[in-house]
């Protein structure tokens, strides 16, 4: 065998011996181990899936398969293989689930030798672990994987950050062991008091949980307690809700932090019990109650499945792993609505969207719950349950109220459909709305096939201006050989199917013809085509970097005047939404901004806006700082925002008979970001104790 390659100037076999003992330490199977061996043969050696075929037989070598990256194939562009490699991996995972934890494994492994690369490639792997990979083993219960995924991309990617919060920790660990200890001791004793066999650890909460709070609360390390979470696992179901008694009577359980997640699991099969108490001087801490099992689903999610059940959809001997499980049901979903994906930023985007772990919990009147994306509306309820519902809805119920359509649901929902045999069917307006990708393809499916006949001419006509644009000719482009290249590509039967699609808006007629120009290519070497695809790529490029008025994109919106509402000052990083004005273009609130729940009662003038990359934009922000006055305090205050070279607007401070001062101060600032060094900045300023930006 002929080895392409070398990792890390080791011998070639010890990444994925490391790959296999990942794998092995979970538990899977005898033919995922050997498939995790030869996870990089095809695409590192000179053997072929047809070698692995004959030596190993079709399961091993369908997996194998699975891994392997795209290589004989050529893209427009990097994006677009890299895209097509994720569309490739979720097709081979609906075969066979076990490819999937192949590749988590292969990450893992990487991400524990990312030291031996560049700066660069650090950067751009730390990213797409944290982005894709880890929400990925979320999605499978794999939290073990999932966390150190997590910690590894959060230290290469936020270095600074990632050592600060480390020295932060260390500092005071002994104390807060010492403290979670005592408490650990004294639940072990009232259990036992009650004869709950049981046994209460405790376990550090790994180091990017602790950042995103950070970030979410924006509050320091300091105001952070339960750095340390207890876990008590017992022998049966009846026991986690006897402890749960046992340990409500010990300690107050702070409101609105109590989950129960037996009694509504979540879709990847994770059980437990969640509460916070309130411990010795008011410090909280959380404990987590399961049982064995639950504890080991908890740990290894659909990998424990193969050392602890013997399920259908799991399959026996040479089987491969079908998946056909409800708690796998979001899975099925993706795998179909992938296939109607032509763009690969689009699919990319809504695979992210479909990874995200917040969501909601919501019933039908007969009881039946539904699990959602956070932020989901009536819309994506009645998608979930069918596409007729969906498309023939005219209203809507929350607890027996009726509500507009695109009202953000809450977990303990209870929706009601009200649906109509003379609707018109669903809104293009829904798809501003609605957060499911089921539903967002559902909708669309429905307007592809009403609206057939119309895409199709008008897909012709984008074609055939784009090619005049290019100063090219159909009949020298559009060649059966290169359109046949083209329909394979994208998946599509014929040139009508074609159309529709960029008709539609699915596809752009860019892509199309630039996917038959390399194939042109191959036959004829003239400068001029060379030309042609360096001036596509260039358009994609000037697209990408499109920026509306005040570094806000306004979706489907190229010239539109665009206003940042003084009401809440938005900057870059903060969730937004845009609402079309009269005569005045449209304005750009902060989603938690008070004024935002009127406007969405005029739901026919919400526009989607995101923000662009804008390093040079400078915004306004308002900030309060509240502290004990004393002499100096504003000229430190001052000092320090000046070093974080934030441009001072204006200052206004007053102070109260009891000598508390309140200064507010307007900051020029480029985003979230720098907004939040600062404010963590002052923060650490003597006799200031509470710093935040101000709400109007």
């Amino acid at each position: 065998m002929k080895v392409k390659k070398e990792a890390l100037g080791e011998p070639y076999i010890i990444h994925p011996l490391n790959v296999a003992y990942i794998l092995a330490s979970i538990g899977l199977d005898d033919a995922t181990i050997c498939a995790a061996l030869l996870h990089d043969v095809v695409e590192d050696t000179d053997i072929t899936n047809e070698d692995l075929v004959e030596l190993f037989g079709t399961e091993i070598a369908g997996m194998v398969k699975g891994v392997t990256k795209l290589s004989t194939i050529q893209f427009g562009s990097v994006e677009e293989t890299q895209v097509e490699n994720y569309r490739r991996m979720f097709l081979a995972m609906g075969k066979d689930i076990r490819v999937i934890l192949i590749k988590l494994a292969d990450r893992l492994h990487n991400m524990r030798t990312l030291k031996y690369i560049n700066r660069d490639r650090q950067i751009a792997n730390a990213k797409e672990t944290l982005e894709l990979y880890a929400p990925l083993a979320n999605r499978l219960g794999l939290y073990a994987i999932k966390a150190e995924l997590e910690d590894l991309g959060f230290k290469y990617l936020y270095p600074d950050e990632y050592h600060e919060l480390v020295e932060g920790i260390n500092k005071k660990k002994d104390e807060r062991l010492k403290f979670i200890q005592k408490i650990m001791e004294d639940i072990r004793v009232q259990l036992k008091k009650q004869r709950i066999d049981a046994e209460v650890t405790g376990r550090a909460k790994h180091l990017y949980s602790i950042y995103r709070k950070m970030k979410r609360d924006n509050c320091t390390l300091d105001q952070i307690y339960d750095l340390f979470a207890m876990r008590i696992i017992v022998n049966s179901v009846k026991d986690c809700y006897a402890a749960l008694g046992v340990v409500h009577e010990m300690y107050s359980p702070m409101p609105g932090r109590f989950k129960d997640y037996i009694a509504v699991p979540k879709p990847n099969m994770y059980q437990s019990i969640h509460t916070t108490l309130l411990g010795e001087k008011g410090v909280p801490f959380e404990v987590q109650i399961r049982t064995w099992d639950m504890h080991r689903i908890a740990e290894y999610g659909i990998a424990a499945h193969w050392a602890y059940k013997e399920a259908n959809f799991l399959g026996r001997g040479k089987q491969n792993v079908i998946v056909t499980d409800d708690k796998l049901a979001w899975l099925r979903e993706a795998l179909e609505w992938q296939k109607d994906l032509e763009d690969p930023e689009q699919f990319l985007e809504n695979l992210k969207t479909e990874l995200f772990e917040d969501e909601v919990y919501v019933f039908t009147p007969k009881g039946l719950i539904k699990v959602l994306p956070k932020g989901a509306t009536p819309i994506d309820f009645a998608y979930s349950i069918h596409a007729e519902i969906g498309n023939h809805m005219v209203g809507a119920k929350i607890n027996s109220k009726m509500v507009p359509i695109i009202t953000e649901l809450k977990s303990g929902d209870i929706v009601e459909i009200i649906t109509s045999d003379n609707s018109k069917g669903p809104s293009l307006d829904w798809l501003k709305f609605i957060k499911s990708t089921s539903a967002k393809t559902k909708i669309n499916s429905w307007f592809k096939k009403e609206k057939r006949s119309e895409n199709i001419e008008k897909g012709k006509e984008l074609i055939e201006k784009e090619l005049k644009r290019l100063g090219l000719s159909y009949e020298k482009v559009f060649k059966t050989d290169y359109i046949n290249a083209m329909l394979n590509r994208y998946k599509y039967k014929d040139l009508e199917e074609m159309y529709a699609a960029v008709g539609f808006g699915s596809n752009s007629p860019t892509k199309i013809i630039a996917r038959m120009l390399i194939e042109y290519r191959k036959d004829h070497k003239e400068d001029e085509i060379e030309e042609k695809l360096e001036q596509i790529a260039k358009l994609k490029e000037e697209k990408k970097r499109y920026k509306a008025s005040n570094g806000i994109i306004v979706k489907g919106i190229d010239n539109c005047l665009v206003k940042l509402s003084k009401c809440c000052n938005p900057l870059p990083g903060d969730e937004i939404i845009g609402y079309i004005t009269k005569g005045r273009g449209v304005s750009v609130h902060r989603k938690d901004c008070v004024n935002v729940e009127e406007l969405l009662k005029e739901e026919n003038r919400i526009i989607e806006v995101y923000w662009a990359e804008q390093k040079q934009a400078q915004y306004n922000v308002d900030i309060e700082i509240y502290a004990n006055d004393r002499i100096g305090l504003l000229a430190d205050i001052t000092k320090t925002i000046a070093t974080t070279k934030a441009n001072i607007i204006a200052v206004n401070t007053r102070t109260g008979k009891d000598r508390m001062a309140v200064i507010e101060i307007t900051l020029e600032t480029k985003n979230l970001d720098e907004l939040n060094d600062i404010l963590k900045a002052v923060r650490k300023i003597d006799s200031v104790y509470e710093v935040k930006r101000k709400k109007v």
